[in-house]
């Protein structure tokens, strides 16, 4: 059990690395991951839309 808390955690960790230049930064994306499920939240991350750079 505790390796799957493990590696639940490091692939929600993934998710949130790969949005971190998203809508919802870092932790939006680790939240939803959390929440939901890295699986779900990768397709979150994909469908989002990538923040808009400030000059």
């Amino acid at each position: 059990m505790p390796q799957f808390l493990l590696f639940y955690i490091l692939a929600c960790l993934l998710v949130a690395l790969f949005g971190h230049n998203r809508k919802f930064s870092f932790w939006g994306y680790f939240f939803a991951s959390m929440a939901l499920t890295p699986l779900i939240g990768i397709f979150i991350v994909l469908a989002s839309d990538r923040r808009k750079q400030t000059e």
